[in-house]
C-alpha cells in the first residue's frame, strides 16, 4: 500500500491510497465467507460455500462491495499511520478507481492543523495582581472559620443582616397563586443567598409572625423573568453567635494552641491562595497575548461544530436555570449580533490556543506517564466533587482518558509558554512562576520539592 498527500489549503489535504490488488485478496476472501454463510445451497454447508458458486447466487459485485467495505477503515487507518497526519475532522472518501482484479485508489480530503509561527517569547510581557495579603484577607478567613463553628439564638426582635429565619413564601400573579411557587417553613440567612430579587429587603425590620409583599421576577419555572406579587412571613428568628478568638477556639477549630498561631497560618494559606491566582492570571494572559500575535488559519468545518457545540450547552445552561435567552442578552446588556460575534471570537481563540499548544507538544515532545496522568484524574475529580472510584469508572465507560492525556500534555506546552514570559506584577517586581507544575496546574509550597525532583523524567 501506497499513502501520498497534496495540501489543497493551510487546512485541508487530500490523502490518496495506492492498494495492489494482491493486497486486495484477503479482504476479498473474507467477504466471499461472510456472504457464504449467509446463503443456504444445497449441497453445502454454510460457509463452505466455494467462490465461484458464490458469484452465480449473488454475483462478484456484492463480495466486491462487501470487501471494499470492510478493508477501507483499515486502509485509511494506516495511511493516517504513514503519513503522520492528524484529522480534525470526517473524511470525505472517494472510491477513486476500483476494477477487478486492478489496483485500488481511495481518495480522502480531510482537515487538518494549521502549521502556526509563534512569536518570540521573549516578546511576550504579561502583568498580573500584586499577591499582597491584607488584614481583611485574613480577618475575612477566620470569620468564615468562626461561622463554621456559630450557634443560633433566638431573639425576640426585628429581622436584622446576618439573621437565620424559617420563612413561609406564597408568589402570585394578577391575583392569581402559582402552585409551584409556594414554600412553608423554609430555612433562610439574610444576606447570605438571595433565592428571589427583594426578598433581603422585604424581610429586614419584619418580627416573628410578620408579613410582607413584595414584586420581583422567578429565576425558573414557566413564568422565569416575569413579574409576580411574593408574600413572605417570617417564623422563627435567630441570631448568628459566634465564637470568641480566643485559645480554645483555635484549639476547636484547628490543630493549633493559640489564636496567633492559626492566625499565621491562614496567612500562610491566604498567600499560598493568592500565589495560585496570579499564576493562573499569568497563564491565561501569556496564552492570550501569543493568540493575539497568530493570524492562524482555521478549518471552518470545525468552527462551526464548535460553535453549533457552545451554543448547545449554553440554552442547556440557561434552560437549567430557568432563564430565557432573552433575558440572558438583557443581563448581559448584548444583543443577538453581539452575543453571536462574542461567541464566534471566543471560539476562535479557544482553538487556536489549543492547536498552540499541541505544535508546543509535539515539538517538545512532552510525554506523559502513569502517575501523572492518575494525579490529574484525581485531580478533576476532587475539582468536580465526585467520588475518584465513580469518576474513573466514568471516564473509563465513555473513553475520556485520551482527553485527559491531551489536558496534561497541554498543560505542560503551557507551563513551558509562561516560563519563556516575562510576568511583572503591577508593583513591577518579576515573578517566578515556580509554583505551576510541569501540568500545567498550580502547587502549593509542599509540591515542589517532588516536582523539582521529578525533573524531566516525564518529558
Amino acid at each position: 500500500m501506497k499513502s501520498t498527500t497534496e495540501t489543497l489549503s493551510p487546512t485541508r489535504v487530500k490523502l490518496t491510497i495506492e492498494v495492489p490488488f494482491e493486497e486486495f485478496k484477503p479482504s476479498l476472501d473474507a467477504a466471499y465467507k461472510t456472504i457464504g454463510s449467509q446463503i443456504t445451497i444445497p449441497g453445502f454447508r454454510k460457509g463452505k460455500v466455494p467462490a465461484a458458486i458464490v458469484d452465480q447466487r449473488v454475483g462478484r459485485g456484492p463480495v466486491l462491495d462487501e470487501a471494499i467495505n470492510a478493508a477501507l477503515p483499515g486502509w485509511y487507518s494506516q495511511a493516517l499511520q504513514d503519513t503522520n497526519l492528524q484529522p480534525l475532522s470526517q473524511p470525505e472518501i472517494d472510491l477513486s478507481k476500483f476494477e477487478d482484479g486492478e489496483p485500488i485508489e481511495i481518495t480522502a480530503e480531510l482537515d487538518v492543523r494549521p502549521e502556526l509561527t509563534l512569536p518570540d517569547l521573549s516578546t511576550i510581557e504579561v502583568t498580573v495582581e500584586d499577591a499582597e495579603v491584607s488584614d481583611d484577607d485574613v480577618a475575612e478567613q477566620l470569620t468564615a472559620l468562626q461561622e463554621r463553628f456559630a450557634t443560633f439564638a433566638e431573639v425576640d426582635r426585628a429581622v436584622a443582616e446576618g439573621d437565620f429565619l424559617t420563612i413561609d413564601l406564597s408568589a402570585a400573579q394578577n391575583g392569581e397563586e402559582i402552585p409551584e411557587a409556594q414554600a412553608k417553613g423554609m430555612p433562610y440567612t439574610v444576606g447570605k443567598a438571595t433565592m428571589l430579587e427583594g426578598l433581603d429587603e422585604a424581610v429586614i425590620g419584619l418580627s416573628a409572625g410578620e408579613t410582607k409583599t413584595f414584586t420581583t421576577q422567578l429565576v425558573g419555572g414557566e413564568l422565569a423573568g416575569q413579574d409576580v406579587d411574593v408574600t413572605v412571613t417570617v417564623g422563627d428568628v435567630k441570631e448568628q453567635q459566634l465564637p470568641e478568638l480566643d485559645e480554645e477556639f483555635a484549639q476547636t477549630a484547628s490543630e493549633f494552641d493559640t489564636i496567633d498561631e492559626l492566625k499565621a497560618d491562614l496567612t500562610e494559606r491566604v498567600t499560598r491562595g493568592k500565589r495560585m491566582e496570579q499564576a493562573n492570571e499569568a497563564r491565561d494572559l501569556v496564552l492570550d497575548e501569543i493568540v493575539s500575535k497568530i493570524d492562524a488559519p482555521l478549518p471552518e468545518t470545525l468552527v462551526t461544530e464548535e460553535l453549533t457545540s457552545r451554543r448547545q450547552q449554553i440554552e442547556q445552561q440557561l434552560a437549567m436555570a430557568g432563564v430565557p435567552f432573552q433575558q440572558y442578552l438583557d443581563d448581559e446588556e448584548q444583543t443577538v449580533d453581539e452575543f453571536e460575534a462574542e461567541l464566534e471570537k471566543r471560539v476562535r481563540d479557544s482553538l487556536v490556543a489549543q492547536f498552540v499548544l499541541d505544535q508546543i507538544v509535539a515539538e517538545q515532545e512532552f510525554g506523559i506517564d502513569d502517575n501523572e496522568l492518575s494525579q490529574h484524574i484525581m485531580r478533576r475529580a476532587q475539582q468536580s466533587g465526585e467520588d475518584p472510584n465513580s469518576y474513573i469508572q466514568h471516564i473509563m465507560e465513555h473513553n475520556h482518558v485520551p482527553e485527559m492525556v491531551s489536558e496534561v500534555l497541554r498543560g505542560k506546552a503551557l507551563a513551558s509558554l509562561v516560563e519563556g514570559a516575562k510576568v511583572t506584577d503591577k508593583s513591577g517586581n518579576v515573578i517566578e512562576l515556580s509554583k505551576l507544575r510541569a501540568d500545567g496546574t498550580i502547587g502549593s509550597d509542599d509540591d515542589e520539592a517532588a516536582d523539582d525532583a521529578e525533573g524531566d523524567d516525564s518529558k
